[in-house]
């Protein structure tokens, strides 16, 4: 039976590309090399901005995704995943335009939220044009996830975190009090657990240690085309190797 392959519609930003891939490989019950799926990446880090573009009329990010996307399908790849929680807002468009399944990250994360944390609140963490378009909004009540969001004040902190430190790809340890104070405050006002819907995120959240609780959207993300493909997935934690 052929072995199905990834394809990964990246560079949105090239970091949260390069953690889906770590994810991916760390995330497959292998024991050489051999037994990994095979994976083609476009990083494409010439689409625009897709927050710009949600909330401020700033350039459509669609054409430069649509020729990632038609490159993915020239390789041979089975299906899709982006590693952009925003860029979801435009998955609609761009599976009009293929005959290849794009996961969705947002439906996967609600499914892995309802599941693992059943009766408890979400905190929804994500960058303004991902909370303003209410891009998790539908999969989370559709699973009956009950979540709540940053205020306008968190949102701009979110916002600072995700694309003057993670995306500058500055050090995270002088964040470490920021990052913590904006947690424990959402946790205070209802939060039991936090969903990183934001690629950058985790990253921060992997630099910056909190007891969270966390979901991470790229690791629900990596497990779903892992299965996809009808490979073995680790369920265990992940090991910390780099």
């Amino acid at each position: 039976m052929k072995k199905k392959t990834i394809g990964i519609l990246g560079g949105m930003g090239p970091l949260a590309t390069m953690d889906l891939y770590k994810k991916l490989i760390l995330s497959t019950e292998a024991s050489c090399d051999n037994e990994h799926i095979r994976v083609y990446i476009d990083g494409n880090s010439a689409i625009p901005d897709r927050t710009a573009a949600i909330l401020h009329g700033g350039p459509d990010p669609v054409p430069e995704m649509l020729s990632a996307l038609h490159n993915l399908e020239k390789c041979g790849a089975d299906c899709v995943i982006m590693p952009c929680n925003t860029a979801h807002h435009f998955l609609p468009h761009l599976q009009a335009e293929t005959a290849l399944p794009i996961l969705d990250m947002t439906a996967i994360t609600a499914a892995a939220c309802a599941e693992r944390f059943p009766g408890k609140t979400a905190c929804l963490l994500g960058t303004t044009g991902t909370l303003e378009a209410r891009i998790y909004d539908g999969a989370l009540t559709e699973a009956g996830v009950r979540f709540i969001t940053p205020d306008a004040g968190e949102r701009s902190e979110l916002m600072r975190l995700i694309y003057d430190v993670v995306k500058a790809a500055k050090p995270l340890e002088p964040e470490k009090e920021h990052w913590h104070a904006l947690l424990d405050g959402l946790s205070a006002r209802g939060a039991d657990y936090f969903i990183l819907a934001c690629t950058e995120l985790p990253i921060l959240a992997d630099g910056l240690r909190h007891p969270g609780p966390f979901v991470d959207p790229t690791l629900e993300l990596a497990r779903a085309a892992i299965r996809f493909c009808g490979y073995p997935v680790k369920e265990r934690d992940m090991p910390m190797l780099f």
